[in-house]
């Protein structure tokens, strides 16, 4: 290339790289009309964003998982989150989207959604130590979804593929628009119900649908669905088909999958898994019963040629000739003792009846009634002694007795009802009361 010279790719190529490359033109937001918007099977989108001067091209990939409204139409004021490019092949300029809202609407939507989302978040109802666990093999399954919608295909064709047993219980509800969230709230609680009166046996509930704007998902996010979720006996799946945030049903609910066919992926194994493992643990099983079985045989092979085992039958008999002899040995000491204490109590006998009982009986009582008489003679000197030591102490008392005291000459002084001691106690002017054996007088300190 000559100095200063490009070529029209290597033009197109440094625009791209600069656009790209510069952080200005990264992640923005463009506000504007929408016009000559297209959907493509492909999953991408193309419009243009135009104002009263200028419009630039727009395109949005994979517009599905990125909550872009499928309700888009010409008019439509939106914001895009997106950044500047070059198409280097046509040589145009465009932005690539990464999300679209529509204005109003959707800004109020989102303002209310994080109002609820802080307010259920500050009552517990995302606490994840609440979280039910699902069985590790579900039979039974209510799903709560629109009839005709691809949800319930897309559960009942990937169940029957993992699992062919499992059965679908489905109560059809309406997934979006006015009266949506009662509907679900309806069948989580009619399912709950259901399952109390033994009439079903299910094992969780799911409740979901395909992916949306956040308009078509709102149900989701409302107050019905939020409370039926929470009070749930049954554990709660919640598969909305979305990726870019979580709805207030998957915050709530004890698992959240991103789709349906994902809710059925997380619950429901595979059944030849299952035969797989079964086989792995009876082999397993199998192996420790073999291993078991070998130990046994080992042992017993040993006891076999242990010397107790082998001489059992002489060591019964030894034991046996043992027995016999402690047995004899037994009888003889047995007979020796009997004659012993036979002839012990012979000579007891004998020296009992030497002894005159009477004259023994006679003498105790003798004995009895002497102790009886100076026990008596004790007792009486004791109360003696403690009669005179009671007058003794009644006349110490009686010479304390201020009654005595006072016919004796002497008198008591009060003052306000206390006894006074000291003339210190008194002052002029106080009255005072002098008590006599036969009264009292009252008197006036001078």
């Amino acid at each position: 290339m000559e100095a200063g010279i490009f070529t029209v790719s290597e033009l197109n190529r440094a625009v791209k790289e600069y656009l790209e490359g510069t952080r200005a033109f990264k992640n923005i937001y463009i506000q504007g009309e929408i016009s000559n918007i297209t959907y493509y099977k492909s999953g991408h989108l193309y419009f243009t964003l135009k104002d009263n001067k200028s419009s630039v091209k727009c395109a949005v990939f994979r517009y599905m998982i990125k909550g872009v409204p499928r309700d888009l139409k010409e008019g439509d004021q939106v914001k895009l989150l997106g950044s500047a490019t070059l198409y280097e092949q046509g040589g145009s300029f465009q932005v690539i989207g990464e999300h679209l809202e529509k204005q109003n609407k959707l800004g109020e939507l989102y303002e209310k959604f994080e109002k609820l989302k802080k307010y259920y978040f500050e009552l517990g109802y995302f606490n994840e130590e609440i979280k039910k666990k699902l069985p590790k093999v579900p039979l039974n399954i209510g799903v709560v979804t629109a009839e005709t919608g691809a949800a319930i295909r897309d559960i009942i064709n990937t169940a029957h593929k993992r699992f062919r047993n499992v059965n679908i219980y489905l109560y059809p509800s309406r997934v979006q628009g006015e009266g949506a969230a009662y509907e679900v709230a309806r069948g989580i609680e009619i399912f709950n119900r259901e399952n109390v009166r033994e009439r079903l046996d299910l094992d969780f509930i799911i409740i979901g649908r395909g992916g949306g704007s956040i308009e078509d998902l709102w149900a989701f996010n409302e107050e019905p669905v939020i409370e039926a979720v929470y009070k749930s006996d049954l554990p709660v799946i919640s598969a909305v088909g979305h990726e870019i945030d979580n709805l207030l049903s998957d915050l709530t609910a004890d698992i959240r999958a991103a789709t349906p066919t994902q809710a059925i992926e997380i619950s429901v194994p595979l059944k030849s898994d299952l035969i797989q493992e079964l086989e792995y643990r009876k082999n397993l099983l199998n192996k420790h019963l073999m291993n078991e079985i070998a130990l046994m045989k080992n042992n017993l092979e040993k006891r076999k040629s242990n010397y107790i085992i082998r001489n059992f039958l002489n060591i019964l008999i030894e034991k046996k000739m043992m027995m016999i002899d402690k047995e004899n040995r037994l009888n003889k000491s047995l007979k020796y003792k009997i004659a012993a204490s036979s002839e012990k109590l012979t000579m007891t006998k004998k020296l009992l009846s030497k002894i005159k009982l009477e004259d023994k009986i006679k003498e105790k009582k003798e004995e009895l009634t002497d102790m009886e008489r100076i026990l008596t003679k004790l007792i009486t000197e004791k109360i003696k002694e403690y009669k005179n030591n009671l007058e003794y102490k009644k006349a110490v008392a009686a010479k304390y007795n201020s009654g005595e005291i006072l016919k004796q000459g002497y008198t008591l002084t009060k003052y306000k009802g206390k006894l006074i001691v000291k003339k210190e106690s008194l002052k002029k002017d106080d009255e005072i009361t002098t008590v006599f054996s036969d009264g009292e007088i009252k008197s006036i300190v001078r």
